[in-house]
């Protein structure tokens, strides 16, 4: 089975390092899917979930805030300023947050928060866009 190196990369440490078969992230040009064999990618990540499926067939999900993609030779960077697994989130906190941020009318935190949640899978039924 064909595989991809991926590093998960926060501005404050290494998230997660692993091989896949798929890396499911969103650019500034939309939901972008990588598998092994991809032509060369460099673009910005936007918040979102990314999504890493493992050649051992587990799925590994991550809020993202900003940053960079990058692939080329089957090694695939996500170079992000903020990045979190999805078993890391405080679902209380960031429902908190999301209120929080309504009520201030903050798009940005609003955006932030939501994120969070569907990477936790706390957010049933949302889609993001």
């Amino acid at each position: 089975m064909a595989e991809l190196h991926v590093e998960l990369v926060a501005a404050d440490r290494k998230v997660w390092s692993g091989a896949a078969t798929i890396v499911v992230a969103r650019t500034a040009s939309g939901d972008t899917g990588i598998m092994p064999g991809h032509t060369p990618v460099l673009s910005v990540l936007e918040s979102g979930p990314v999504t890493i499926r493992t050649t051992d067939g587990g799925t590994v999900v991550a809020a993202v805030h900003g940053g960079f993609i990058s692939f080329a030779d089957n090694k695939l960077s996500l170079l992000a300023e903020i990045a979190e697994l999805a078993d890391e989130i405080d679902v209380a906190r960031a429902e908190r947050a999301l209120e929080n941020a309504k009520s201030e009318l903050d798009a940005h935190a609003e955006r932030r928060a939501e994120v969070r949640l569907v990477a936790a899978g706390a957010l049933g039924g949302h889609k993001l866009v």
